[in-house]
């Protein structure tokens, strides 16, 4: 996602998105630890980081994933602490192609990999004698949300207690729809093209995030791609898309789902088709709808509005994990 047109160049980043504060001391000021290390999966080598609270038991586990040019690194850590703030065991990976995981940088040619991958790990968390017996959540954010929701069809019936979506990619907007020309023309070339940073986009930045003090926030983080999307990767958005449309109904578990009205990047129709076709019970079901927000609920939007959405997401959390059963 680069800057919109006539975005003011921006001074070189600080070490970290809140500026100079060493890690341990920002994060203990916020009652979490945090820990990094990598996961070796037989797809590449991925890096995952854990947010625990501090001084208060661990009420459930939020296994998170980032969207498309993000990483677990920059202001994606917004949401994880916060649920650790909350009580939550947060574990999050670098998705193959981002941040700090092994591939090319902004490259998916294979979004069932990159799910089972990141899946691997999370797996591996949520079956330790540490966590087996707490109820456990997937999360995902934007294009991050697309890929939990297939990692979701990928995983043992009854392992997830539910699922929370921030803007999730279920549908495209009309404006970044690749065209059928741009798609078959780089096919005709046999896989050669599938790597290219070649694909047109509609300048939708401005339509993701509405503040634009975080907006210089966000465009400096140093492991963001913020080139042309991948060819391989706009060919597997149009069909994973399509994939989860067409199989909503095999849900059963609950789950939230938030999204703006105005969002540029993900329609929110994607989310209100979801909570129509999921077979989860009415009641463990909740699709928020937020007037006028954009596509970064927690990281765009100004502080009065993504308190709001942070506030709701503690509510479902909080109240799925009293009644989640445990997983055998």
């Amino acid at each position: 996602m680069p800057p919109p047109p006539g975005f003011p160049q921006l001074p070189p980043p600080p070490p970290f998105f809140w500026g100079e504060t060493p890690e341990e001391e920002y994060y203990k000021s916020h009652g979490v630890s945090n820990s990094k290390s990598y996961f070796e999966t037989p797809n590449g080598k991925i890096f995952t980081q854990s947010w625990l609270p501090l001084d208060q038991p661990v009420k459930a586990a939020v296994f998170m994933t980032h969207g498309y040019t993000s990483d677990t690194s920059w202001v994606f850590q917004n949401i994880c602490i916060a649920y650790a703030k909350w009580g939550y065991a947060v574990f999050a990976a670098d998705l193959l192609g981002h941040g700090r995981s092994d591939g090319l940088h902004g490259y998916i040619g294979d979004m069932d990999k990159a799910a089972a991958t990141s899946l691997s790990y999370f797996v591996s968390v949520r079956r330790s004698e540490q966590y087996c017996n707490l109820p456990a959540f997937l999360l995902g954010e934007s294009m991050g949300g697309m890929i939990t929701m297939l990692m979701y069809f990928q995983s043992d019936p009854d392992i997830w207690s539910g699922l929370i979506f921030l803007s999730p990619l279920f549908v495209l907007p009309e404006g970044m729809i690749p065209s059928k020309l741009h798609i078959t023309m780089y096919g005709l070339l046999f896989g050669l093209a599938d790597t290219w940073a070649a694909m047109p986009t509609a300048q939708m930045a401005v339509k993701a995030v509405k503040d634009l003090e975080k907006l210089k926030i966000l465009v400096v983080n140093p492991k963001r791609y913020a080139g042309k999307p991948r060819v391989g990767t706009m060919r597997e958005v149009v069909r994973v898309t399509n994939y989860v449309q067409n199989n909503f109904e095999k849900v059963r578990v609950p789950f939230f789902t938030a999204h703006g009205t105005a969002d540029g990047l993900a329609c929110h129709t994607g989310s209100e088709m979801l909570y129509e076709k999921a077979v989860t019970a009415k009641e463990d079901k909740t699709l928020k709808l937020y007037e006028g927000m954009y596509h970064s609920l927690i990281n765009g939007e100004p502080d009065e509005a993504a308190d709001l959405v942070l506030a709701d997401m503690k509510d479902w959390i909080d109240a799925m994990s009293q009644k989640s059963k445990v997983w055998p």
